[in-house]
């Protein structure tokens, strides 16, 4: 793991580097708190030991930072000083640090305090794989249940044909007896009756009007059913740190039909994607994870202002749009929307409105996280309570894709 420090004595960035490399870290030393700022702002460590007093920024204002920007989501922040009081202490956790040590630092304590940090760091990350597993699993019964409709229907059809075919089996048996007595020139009133019998037990015209629905029908669900494998292949595309380009509405799509069960109940999804827009970009199997979290959200969000008995249903719209350098992506909801007493909390990890059980509080840290940390992107909302949420995505244009 990199650990960043920063201090603005070069003797103590030396005893830094020293003692945690020979620990087996890589170090990435700054100068002065710019110059931190500047390199967390670039993700390039999620673990840093910042001193408190710094030129350009203190190691308390870089902790200040961290907590209103939601970079602090993935940055462990310990913050060196020589100050110690109760007090400063106090100020230092309420700043948003996550551990403090006093100078003179003493190594084993020290690395005791980076561990920690470094537990919780990993703890993070496996929580975040944990909520992703949440969503696959939660998926899985939704496409169970969206594959086993058409499956069911397609089976009922099967069945009906062939009792049909049983019924026209009889009627070209009688048919065939009458062509036998034609050839023998012996055709009477009662072979033609059976004839008639035989097409009034098989009600042929009944057959002839239901049996090319039912064909049709049972071409229809199978499609169905292969739209949904297709969706799904699509939507687990390997992730990874390679970025390939990417058809956002073709993403997009995918994503609505992966999660269908989530939405049919309580909304209508409508699309507006922008035709001029080329591919994107990206990582795909992060993206479809981004689109999932935001989809997914704006359905609870409906179905929680409508209530379970309701009959009514919101409206979720998805979008795409070209913004200077930028490809954006929207996703809007009728739902409730989001108190202004929570807005600044919503991309912090294990932050959650939901029930017990209902949801980690992980899907918009890792969205975050995503947007911005691996895509170099953007991710913002406006809200409107009792009207709903748009939350808006922004993935750069320039970004260079391996050949």
């Amino acid at each position: 793991m990199q650990v960043l420090i920063a201090d603005d004595s070069a003797l103590v960035r030396a005893m830094l580097q020293d003692t945690l490399e020979e620990a087996g870290y890589e170090v990435i030393a700054c100068a002065d708190g710019l110059q931190a700022w500047d390199a967390i702002s670039r993700g390039e460590s999620r673990l840093a030991v910042l001193d408190w007093m710094m030129p350009g920024l203190s190691g308390i204002e870089i902790c200040q930072r961290l907590h209103e920007s939601n970079v602090a989501n993935w940055v462990y922040a310990i913050l060196l000083t020589s100050k110690d009081s109760p007090d400063d202490i106090l100020r230092a956790f309420q700043a948003g640090a996550s551990d403090h040590v006093c100078k003179p630092f003493r190594e084993a304590e020290l690395l005791a305090r980076i561990r920690v940090g470094q537990r919780m760091i990993n703890l993070q990350m496996e929580l975040a794989q944990s909520q992703k597993l949440e969503s696959v699993g939660q998926l899985a019964a939704g496409i169970a249940h969206e594959i086993n409709t058409p499956t069911q229907y397609v089976g009922d059809n099967i069945r009906f044909l062939k009792d049909s075919f049983e019924d026209i089996g009889e009627v070209l048996e009688v048919f065939d007896q009458l062509l036998q007595s034609f050839k023998a020139g012996s055709v009477d009133a009662d072979a033609l009756a059976k004839v008639e019998q035989a097409m009034k037990r098989a009600d042929v015209d009944y057959l002839r009007e239901e049996i090319p629905q039912a064909i049709d029908q049972s071409l229809s669900g199978v499609e169905q059913v292969a739209k949904i494998v297709r969706a799904m292949k699509d939507f687990s595309h390997p992730g990874g740190e390679t970025k390939t380009m990417v058809n956002l509405s073709e993403s997009i799509e995918t994503t609505i039909s992966v999660a269908r069960n989530e939405w049919k109940y309580v909304a209508e999804v409508e699309t507006d994607f922008d035709q001029s827009l080329e591919d994107v970009p990206c990582m795909p199997g992060e993206l479809n994870q981004v689109l999932l979290n935001l989809i997914v959200n704006a359905a609870h969000a409906i179905g929680d202002k409508l209530g379970s008995e309701s009959t009514e249903r919101g409206t979720i719209t998805v979008g795409t749009r070209r913004l200077d350098n930028f490809a954006e992506i929207f996703v809007r909801d009728t739902g409730n929307g989001i108190p202004e007493s929570i807005r600044r909390r919503i991309f912090d990890p294990f932050f959650t409105t939901k029930p017990v059980g209902k949801g980690t509080g992980q899907g918009l840290a890792i969205t975050y996280s995503v947007v911005v940390e691996k895509h170099g992107g953007e991710i913002d909302f406006t809200s409107e309570v009792g009207k709903g949420t748009t939350f808006f995505v922004r993935l750069p244009l320039a970004c260079g894709v391996p050949a």
